[in-house]
């Protein structure tokens, strides 16, 4: 049975960081996590070490279809990164400390900038199947109600008690991946992300009142790992790849399967994959001390 662990000790996040600088020896300074079909990024990374999250103390595990479960190590363009390729989520019975934890690991790892992706419901009239969103802020029902993975001893060692969350998603990035799509010869939608916990789709009702909330696209991760790197002092990019139109009225039924969010989240990968690298070639040197990448200011 699966044991949800609502607070992690400091040693846990050490032990489970060491173990993985000792089997490497590049220094990554960017991670990716990516979300329910878009793995096969993991393609375009050279000179990769691999690291099955098995053997990582203390690192819980995917159950889920298309999250492999290993660690990749490598240089993308003159970056080098770590590429988590397969995240857990609250739905799979862990806690959101557990959620977490890889993001809290890659920052002991010397990690500055973390890339979030994941697969998406268009819950704006005017999305479709294909399109990315780049994260402009999000909407986090879970953590309002008490699953915050922040909640619990705060560890000053990664951040303040009390973050702000004003620019959680770095401006300065968002607008470069815009510029590196429209170079790429397509444009990116920019809009509010809703991290519920799953596993169900959501109804036609709930639908309608995450969009009357502000919503455009709606998914069941990344907001939690946004909270945690954002508090640690990381800058943050995220992306939704809008895998299906969310249905809003019960009198038309088309059936949602994961298998087919699979699908087309592959078929997103090129374009992604496009954006994520001249982002990571041309993004400007991080710097803690900027206002967006300080969560005690704002």
């Amino acid at each position: 049975m699966m044991q949800e662990i609502t607070f992690i000790p400091e040693n846990h996040y050490r032990e489970a960081a060491d173990f993985i600088e000792q089997r490497t020896d590049k220094a990554p300074t960017t991670g990716l996590i990516l979300g329910s079909g878009l793995g096969s990024l993991v393609e375009e990374i050279q000179d990769a070490d691999i690291i099955s999250t098995t053997s990582i103390p203390h690192w819980p595990q995917s159950t889920v279809l298309g999250h492999e479960g290993r660690i990749v190590i490598g240089h993308l363009g003159k970056n080098t990164v770590l590429v988590l390729q397969g995240r857990v989520h609250f739905y799979e019975g862990y806690s959101m400390a557990q959620v977490t934890l890889p993001i809290r690991v890659m920052k002991l790892l010397g990690i500055n900038t973390v890339i979030l992706t994941n697969a998406a419901g268009g819950l704006d009239p005017d999305y479709k199947a294909g399109d990315i969103m780049v994260i402009e802020d999000h909407i986090f029902p879970p953590g309002l109600a008490g699953h915050n993975p922040l909640c619990g001893p705060n560890l000053g060692m990664f951040g303040p008690r009390f973050p702000s969350a004003i620019q959680t998603y770095n401006p300065v990035l968002r607008k470069l991946a815009h510029q590196i799509a429209e170079k790429n010869g397509f444009t990116m939608r920019e809009g509010v992300y809703v991290s519920l916990s799953g596993p169900a789709f959501e109804t036609p009702a709930e639908v309608r009142m995450l969009r009357a909330w502000g919503g455009n696209a709606v998914g069941m991760s990344t907001a939690p790992e946004a909270l945690v790197a954002y508090h640690t002092g990381m800058r943050v990019l995220g992306f939704s790849s809008i895998t299906n139109k969310s249905i809003d009225n019960t009198a038309h039924y088309e059936e949602i399967t994961h298998e087919e969010v699979l699908k087309l989240g592959r078929q997103i990968v090129p374009r992604l994959t496009a954006v994520i690298r001249g982002v990571l070639d041309t993004a400007p040197p991080y710097d803690p001390e900027t206002s967006e990448n300080h969560p005690e200011n704002g």
